[in-house]
């Protein structure tokens, strides 16, 4: 049974960030962007063609690259 990660979520859907896999570099990067576990956050928008994933967190806008968000493990 796979974790549940950013790439299941449709725009408009939220979930809690539950923790990262993936290399250190990438969590930290997450973690400057206030994406930590615990923390709720809601899909905006999906790029066409793999590009960028829009993520509302907080009161605040960031967008990642999709590989980035496929290692941010949820639960909705």
């Amino acid at each position: 049974n796979k974790p549940m990660t950013i790439g299941h979520l449709n725009p408009g859907d939220k979930a809690i960030v539950k923790s990262f896999s993936g290399d250190l570099e990438l969590q930290s990067r997450l973690v400057e962007m206030g994406i930590l576990p615990g923390t709720e956050l809601r899909l905006v928008t999906i790029a066409p063609m793999g590009g960028a994933i829009e993520l509302k967190v907080r009161n605040y806008y960031v967008s990642i690259r999709k590989q980035d968000a496929l290692n941010i493990i949820i639960e909705s």
